[in-house]
């Protein structure tokens, strides 16, 4: 067994506070903080722009990451906060604003193409002092070693390297208070997918990363039912974010596999958010490994206050979850045409990398099968 995660975590009602003294005990005197323009609008970012300059760091802001980032935002932002002198990286945002964090502190420490470091442990080299703070409790990127990449072909690569995890997470449930409830929603489920595929995972399962998705998995089918409700219950958000983290560390280490390799060809070729992707593809293929999983499925059931202790009960409280969720269910609210599907299941079949961790071996028939039953 084999087993990492992000060496230090502060989960806590602001924990944002801590930002400066951690950027200094790291070294860092010129900050990039990298998000996104949604979130500086929303005027999420200029406070802790101005507490770094308080206290006595020089900041340079990069607004400009897309969902799903694609090759030129990353190299764009290596190219602006290189040339600005930075030496440390802090991203405060969803899954996007933290991948492309860890690809600019990567790259600007060690340059390279970033086409050869797609792939696992190939981006060998040091990176800058890294800080993330996520506000979705989702990804949970900032406790895994992966950053997602659009291709210039709509392909979604990733870059898998131990060199890509933070230094420190700050996990701040106030971050997570003006999320819409469509978002709660998504990344919510999506946190439990990471949950669940990381037990359910045919390679380096393991004891650790079956406890931390058991635990993930009991805190966030808990919690998701009341943010839905209440998007302001602070403990209930701190509860998804922790979740949400725990899932991450879980999926780091014993890989996901068939839910995100049919999600990302939808993110890729129609934009569609990662988390909400996962959540829509989830119950089809959940159906189709039912017979290899079906006793992990059992012993997960338990973790999702299921009424019976049985792989049929475990999905039927994923459906009830899945149902009291505010986002769209079906893949043709979402303007993905019929037409499409075989493509779909075409590039769905180029995630190998993914698809060798299902306990089911999965064909571009079954893909296609399972894209028409989401449809």
């Amino acid at each position: 067994m084999n087993f990492a995660t992000t060496p230090r975590i502060v989960l806590r009602d602001g924990a944002l506070d801590e930002l400066p003294a951690i950027l200094a005990e790291l070294g860092v005197r010129h900050v990039a903080l990298v998000t996104d323009a949604g979130l500086v609008r929303t005027g999420m970012v200029a406070p802790v722009e101005a507490k770094l300059r308080q206290a006595g760091l020089a900041v340079t802001i990069y607004d400009e990451v897309q969902a799903d980032p694609p090759e030129q935002i990353i190299l764009g932002a290596v190219d602006k906060l290189g040339a600005a002198g930075v030496d440390g990286v802090f991203a405060i945002g969803g899954g996007s604003a933290m991948d492309t964090a860890k690809l600019v502190a990567y790259l600007l420490r060690s340059p390279c193409e970033l086409s050869s470091i797609y792939g696992v442990e190939l981006a060998k080299g040091q990176r800058l002092p890294l800080v993330l703070a996520p506000t979705t409790a989702g990804t949970g990127s900032e406790v895994t070693p992966i950053s997602i990449v659009t291709t210039p072909t709509e392909e979604k690569k990733g870059v898998v390297s131990c060199r890509l995890l933070p230094d420190v997470a700050l996990l701040d449930p106030s971050l997570t208070l003006g999320l819409p409830p469509a978002v709660t929603a998504a990344t919510g489920v999506d946190a439990m997918v990471h949950a669940i595929e990381a037990f359910t995972s045919k390679r380096l399962k393991n004891p650790l990363s079956d406890v931390l998705a058991q635990q993930a998995l009991s805190l966030l089918s808990a919690n998701l039912p009341v943010v839905m409700k209440d998007g302001k219950d602070v403990a209930a958000r701190g509860a998804m974010l922790l979740g949400s983290c725990l899932a991450g560390m879980a999926f780091a280490n014993a890989p996901v596999a068939a839910v995100h390799a049919l999600a990302y060809p939808l993110g890729g070729r129609y934009h569609v958010p990662h988390g909400l992707s996962n959540a829509l593809m989830l119950l089809p293929v959940l159906r189709f490994n039912l017979r290899a999983a079906a006793p992990l499925y059992a012993a997960l059931a338990p973790s999702v206050g299921a009424e019976a202790q049985t792989a049929e009960g475990f999905l039927a409280a994923i459906e009830r979850l899945v149902a009291v969720c505010d986002m769209p269910k079906r893949l043709h609210e979402l303007q993905v045409t019929r037409e499409s599907l075989p493509q779909l299941a075409a590039d769905a079949m180029q995630q190998q990398r993914l698809l060798i961790n299902n306990p089911v071996e999965l064909t571009e028939a079954d893909a296609l099968r399972l894209y028409e039953e989401a449809f």
